[in-house]
């Protein structure tokens, strides 16, 4: 739970989150929130503060968003980074911890869903549902109670509840797998019906289902209108298939175009998500235009040099680091291992994960956070 300033911010903030994706934020709108973010954060977060210091920055000095401090991923392995007491967190939120094998889940702890879920839902709805269609939500992911501390099963069962239609479920049981059978009978009445869907779940839970459907010969013409939202690439996966392939085996045996595919990039570590622009722009304009993502006018994403954290021109290859407003009760500023290049319109496109051992800049912004952690300690 937030304490009562904390309180009082987010209720600004779900005021902006409630214009939606089609209300713009200025440099200076956005500025002021994020820099009134950083100063609660700075006096609630002790080893945030203590790396902050370290880096002579704080909100008295600090002179624009850019100038805040970004904490690299790897710090919610090892720092509780929260602005109040953990056991007062409403959910927490845990890391796969598979990136490079086992170890240890990074934890954000999250002092006040409502917050969180007013950043979701009209982001979702925008790319996800643009054309306002209320359809069935069908998830090849477990209900949440089987997974209580995944963002992203949260997410799906948020919008789910919110935004899903009658008939809307989970198709995949921890222990056997995906449930197949009442999976195509969901598909086959809809589809009888004339009832578009909107399928959820992990770009790897979609390739072992499309591989059952290859198996048994059974394919799909889902109704006009149905979608698709993927998520997360093949960490830990013996089989990795590259996103356009994948996006053809939904038109060959789902039915489902390519510009009614819509692939989500999120982090446990950050409140808000990020999506492929191209069902929206269909919708709008006619016309899918470029893949690509754009964050939400209460995010600002940047592309960094792995080497020195130092941003880079539009189309050159970096890290993704995040300016979320949403993770008021965490750290602003997350420094992603996530490659990506800017596109010349402010959106951005995402590469896959920085290969091998960690990035030299997010290496050398971690020691200085745990040393400085250590030295602030008591």
């Amino acid at each position: 739970m937030l304490d009562i300033e904390g309180r009082k911010i987010a209720a600004e903030l779900r005021e902006v989150f409630a214009r939606g994706v089609d209300a713009p934020m200025d440099d200076a709108a956005f500025d002021a929130l994020a820099r009134r973010v950083f100063a609660y954060q700075f006096e609630r977060n002790a080893p945030y503060a203590a790396y902050c210091l370290r880096r002579g920055v704080t909100p008295e000095n600090v002179d624009h968003w850019t100038r805040i401090p970004a904490v690299p991923t790897a710090a919610f392995k090892h720092l509780t980074l929260a602005c109040g007491p953990v056991d007062a967190a409403e959910a927490v939120f845990r890391t796969s911890g598979t990136t490079r094998g086992p170890e240890q889940r990074g934890s954000h702890y999250m002092l006040d869903l409502t917050l969180y879920h007013a950043s979701l839902v009209p982001n979702f709805a925008a790319y996800v549902l643009p054309d306002g269609a209320e359809l069935p939500m069908l998830a090849l992911v477990p209900p949440e109670k089987n997974a209580p501390d995944s963002s992203l099963i949260h997410m799906i069962d948020v919008v789910m509840d919110r935004l899903g239609a009658e008939g809307s479920g989970y198709f995949i049981d921890p222990v056997t797998g995906i449930l197949e059978d009442e999976l195509d009978r969901a598909l086959t009445e809809f589809t009888e019906q004339g009832t578009p869907v909107c399928l959820l779940g992990t770009a790897f839970s979609f390739v072992h289902w499309l591989d059952r459907l290859r198996d048994r010969g059974r394919r799909y013409a889902l109704p006009p209108g149905s979608r698709l939202m993927d998520t997360g690439g093949f960490k830990g996966r013996s089989r990795e298939v590259p996103a356009e392939e994948l996006r053809a085996m939904y038109a060959e045996w789902l039915g489902i175009p390519d510009d009614h595919c819509v692939n989500e990039y999120g982090m446990t570590e950050l409140g808000s998500q990020f999506y492929d622009t191209v069902l929206r722009e269909r919708v709008k304009t006619g016309a899918a235009g470029p893949r690509r993502k754009l964050a939400p006018p209460w995010v600002r994403t940047r592309v960094v040099s792995a080497d020195t954290l130092e941003p880079l021109p539009p189309g050159e290859v970096g890290l993704l680091c995040h300016w979320d407003l949403a993770n008021l009760g965490s750290v602003i500023a997350v420094q992603t291992e996530d490659l990506g290049r800017e596109t010349d319109d402010g959106g951005f496109v995402v590469l896959g994960r920085a290969s091998g051992a960690s990035p030299r800049g997010c290496s050398i912004a971690m020691d200085l956070l745990l040393e400085a952690a250590r030295e602030a300690r008591p």
